[in-house]
């Protein structure tokens, strides 16, 4: 297995955003492009890319919960 890294950490976040956006896509009723525009534009996003703040950990469900505290 593999250790993630900063160097390496831009292979899961695709696969997180995708997830993230169906799930705000069908809870908020909006598109998805606009689902992805959100999650690419938010703090909650910027910190996904860090390998050290460890938010790649975190599933759809603790992703969508962070995305939404910080857009209030």
């Amino acid at each position: 297995m593999t250790d993630i890294t900063q160097d390496n950490l831009y292979l899961l976040l695709p696969s997180k955003v995708g997830r993230l956006a169906t799930m705000l896509s069908d809870m908020q009723g909006i598109d998805v492009l606009e689902a992805m525009r959100r999650i690419y534009h938010s703090e909650m996003y910027r910190k996904l890319e860090i390998e050290k703040t460890k938010t790649w950990h975190e599933g759809p469900v603790g992703l969508y919960r962070q995305l939404s505290e910080t857009s209030n």
